[in-house]
């Protein structure tokens, strides 16, 4: 019997990390949950048993080697998957620096640096690199110009390390979902002062089941870009 695949998840408390977390879970694999805090940790190792917990601030890249340093890392890394994001809506006249920072670290730095991290297992591994990105990744409209920002950064993020690692055999993939049933599409809808009806956006499963699409292909293919819209 084979060795059973390691993934690290950030954003695995809600919505789509938690699904594909819990999917990853599920089926036997390995999963290394990233949390900011010990106390994140402890709740997220009690929603998967046996899952493992890594600690590190996504808002304070600056610190994550650091954190790490003091850290059991995994030695290997089969799938690095990033769906951990912040969303602060406003106008660029109105949106002050604090906001513009605390999305790009979270959304764009954070996971470059988690991915330069990490790249040394991946490559061991042949692994894989999922970025979920959004549809503002794509397109950026009124009201979202920090949050869209730090998403096409994200996918020049990606579009490089596919460029740059395809020779060591890591795939890379941008996953962009449309509006998802989620905490943060809940944030969403209360800073745009609209009611929220989770049943006219995406069920989280939804997008988890691209995900692991992508992850199981073949090693013969590999998924550059995914863009999953409502169905309804």
């Amino acid at each position: 019997m084979g060795r059973m695949a390691t993934h690290v998840i950030t954003g695995a408390g809600s919505g789509i990390g938690a699904a594909v977390a819990r999917r990853l879970h599920e089926r036997g694999d390995d999963v290394v949950l990233m949390a900011r805090d010990a106390g994140r940790a402890k709740q997220l190792a009690a929603q998967l048993p046996g899952a493992r917990t890594l600690v590190g601030d996504l808002s304070n890249p600056d610190r994550l080697s650091w954190a790490f340093s003091h850290q059991a890392m995994p030695e290997r890394v089969d799938s690095l998957l990033h769906i951990a994001g912040v969303v602060d809506l406003g106008a660029v006249g109105d949106l002050g620096v604090r906001a513009w920072h605390s999305q790009l670290n979270t959304n764009l730095i954070a996971p470059a640096e988690l991915t330069r991290l990490f790249l040394p297992q991946l490559r061991l591994d042949k692994g894989h690199v999922i970025f979920v990105n959004s549809g503002a990744g794509l397109n950026a409209h009124a009201e979202w110009g920090a949050y869209a920002a730090s998403k096409h950064g994200l996918k020049a993020l990606a579009d490089s390390l596919r460029h740059e690692e395809h020779a060591n055999g890591v795939r890379v993939t941008s996953v962009y979902p449309g509006r998802t049933a989620s905490p943060m599409q809940e944030k969403v809808h209360s800073q745009e002062g609209t009611a929220y009806d989770p049943s006219k956006f995406i069920a989280p499963e939804s997008v988890a089941t691209t995900i692991l699409m992508a992850l199981d292909l073949p090693r013969d293919a590999e998924v550059n870009d995914l863009t999953v819209r409502p169905g309804r």
